[in-house]
């Protein structure tokens, strides 16, 4: 057994446990991923939960394929990444992972406890490492992207997005009222000021600034007020839209760090090891 055959399920399959992955992925990792039926994400052209909807999905040479328990060992074996259905998080019982990673970034805790395998690493704020898992990788912009927290929490949510470019929370596009989500522009379309994105129902969403749509809910979609249906960037940069963003890439790394440095993963791979010498 080497450090490579160590499974890591990842619990969100959006852009930033997408990340995760692909760090991880090219590090060697066997990576299955789990995902709600009808995913929120916006930035779906970067996310491996997009085979949810679609079957399978390509993110920067990876493949990912919507696949049930029973198909996982196939998939792995395809050298390709695994993302199956499971709210509930049947997985963790059934698979039995040394190392869990919960990148949902509910900003709360959910149901990811310590408990769930050697190794839990939870990404941002909602977690306190050492009581509801091992260890917690710093999600906020700034100095401390992509650090590993061995004792204590990320900083707390502060509600308002990183200023990009002098852009703020004026980058999010939320739903203005509860409805059907249809879209007008497409990811990747550079858009002006006051032009339509999308509309709720009757309701036009415009552009706050000239960008590009780096995201934006697949649609037709049933939305509730408020919630994040899109994203535009004003570094208006197109082929942003189709690669793992800076932030994911740093929280990767400190998911990588996490599990290379973790003593329960070194002593898992010590017995396996002392295991294959005495067989």
């Amino acid at each position: 057994m080497s450090l490579f055959d160590v499974l890591v399920l990842i619990r969100g399959a959006g852009d930033l446990g997408s990340g995760v992955a692909y760090r991880l992925f090219k590090a060697g990792f066997p990576v299955v991923m789990t995902e709600l039926a009808s995913p929120l994400m916006v930035r779906t052209t970067v996310s491996y939960g997009s085979a949810v909807p679609y079957g399978s999905v390509v993110v920067e040479g990876i493949t990912a394929h919507r696949a049930t328990l029973d198909e996982v060992p196939a998939r792995l074996a395809e050298d390709t990444i695994p993302v199956l259905v499971d709210p509930a998080g049947e997985t963790i019982r059934r698979l039995r992972p040394p190392v869990v990673v919960d990148a949902r970034l509910a900003k709360t805790k959910l149901d990811t406890t310590i408990h769930d395998a050697p190794l839990v690493i939870a990404l941002g704020p909602g977690f306190v490492a050492g009581v509801d898992c091992h260890a917690v990788v710093e999600t906020n912009r700034g100095h401390a992207l992509g650090r590993v927290i061995w004792q204590g929490s990320a900083e707390p949510d502060t509600g308002v997005p990183a200023s990009v470019n002098g852009r703020g929370p004026e980058r999010v596009l939320r739903a203005p009222k509860s409805g059907e989500l249809v879209q007008v522009a497409n990811i990747g379309d550079f858009v002006k000021q006051g032009e339509v994105i999308a509309r709720v129902d009757d309701v036009p969403i415009r552009a706050a600034f000239d960008g590009t749509l780096r995201g934006l809910l697949d649609t037709p979609a049933q939305v509730t007020e408020g919630i994040k249906i899109g994203d535009l960037d004003p570094r208006a940069k197109r082929e942003h839209c189709f690669t793992i963003s800076d932030k994911s890439l740093a929280i990767g790394g400190g998911v990588v760090e996490a599990v290379l440095s973790a003593p329960q993963i070194r002593r898992l791979l010590q017995r396996a090891f002392i295991a294959d010498l005495d067989a």
